[in-house]
């Protein structure tokens, strides 16, 4: 009982330490070159803004980069540069299921894989639900990006 405590201890401190590393300095923050798709994300319960810019491959269907702007709180600033990160690289439609995975993973039913575990942080985030909208802006935000070219900002309100 007490080895289950310690090591729920020790996933409590990491979460919160990747959280505010990923919230104080992000790494993927800005505004791509060439931006490619562009979308404005709003969670109106909370006020979390956030601008995605995509870059995308020659042929439109690789993302080369995403980057962000915005205003929120620590979880949807973090969850933002950590999908940024996880996406670079990836064919839109992988990306796409990336993004049910997550969404999945805030209903305690997902998990991702051994290689993209740094996203699986965000876990901890399901343990207060009010927080869920936050960590999952971004990735509504990107979705929509990705499939609808038409930018008109989104509201993940209706969650």
């Amino acid at each position: 009982m007490i080895i289950q405590a310690m090591a729920l201890s020790n996933v409590r401190d990491l979460y919160q330490q990747v959280i505010l590393e990923h919230y104080k300095k992000p790494r993927h923050k800005g505004q791509t070159n060439p931006i490619h798709r562009q979308q404005r994300g709003h969670n109106p319960s909370c006020g979390d803004t956030i601008e995605l810019t995509v870059q995308l491959n020659d042929t439109g269907d690789r993302i080369e980069d995403v980057k962000f702007v915005g205003e929120g709180c620590a979880i949807a600033m973090a969850s933002a540069d950590l999908m940024a990160d996880a996406l670079r690289g990836k064919q839109i439609d992988e990306a796409l299921t990336m993004v049910k995975r997550f969404q999945g993973m805030m209903k305690g039913e997902e998990e991702f894989p051994k290689e993209l575990r740094k996203l699986n942080v965000m876990q901890g985030v399901a343990q207060f639900p009010v927080r869920i909208k936050c960590a999952n802006l971004s990735w509504h935000t990107i979705k929509a990006a990705l499939e609808n070219d038409q930018a008109e900002p989104i509201s993940n309100e209706n969650e």
